[in-house]
């Protein structure tokens, strides 16, 4: 799968709002490339207001200082970074996310086409893919994330989840 294969399959998906950060759109200039996906049913045209969260990302570069485990720099590596909750998390890479301290050091945050723990994120639940090769894992992990978006966007107020 290519960045734009994707940003196109997340598009498709119902209520989901597309942001690639850019010159002029206030976003910082480490970021520009990078693209958020968020469950919006009323639709979006940048960065919701409202503090919400991207239920995925692609990042397409190192963050210097901050997040360069991946190697993004490598010429046509991107990551593909997504939010999956515990459960799922633990199915995919087989401890869950309060104990990812103790795998850290092991992993290796550079490999392509595998699910593998986001490097900085996670312990709160996020996954990662640099350059994910059969486009249905990747397509099926993304469905389930913006199912779990869509829920708790209908949730009422103060409601946590299950």
């Amino acid at each position: 799968m290519t960045e734009d294969d994707i940003i196109t399959f997340v598009s498709g998906l119902p209520g989901t709002a597309v942001f690639t950060a850019g010159p002029g759109d206030g976003s910082p200039e480490v970021a520009w490339g990078d693209s958020f996906f968020f469950y919006d049913p009323d639709g979006l045209d940048s960065i919701p207001a409202d503090g919400r969260l991207p239920y995925a990302t692609i990042v397409t570069k190192d963050y210097p200082g901050f997040d360069t485990a991946s190697g993004l720099d490598r010429p046509g590596v991107f990551r593909l970074n997504v939010a999956v909750g515990r459960v799922v998390f633990e199915r995919l890479v087989g401890y869950p996310p309060a104990a990812h301290a103790e795998h850290h050091a092991g992993t290796d945050y550079a490999v392509l086409d595998r699910v593998i723990p986001h490097p900085l994120y996670a312990t709160q639940s996020w996954i990662s893919i640099l350059n994910p090769g059969d486009a249905e894992p990747a397509q099926a992990i993304l469905r389930d994330a913006h199912a779990r978006a869509a829920g708790r966007h209908r949730r009422p107020p103060g409601k946590s989840p299950a």
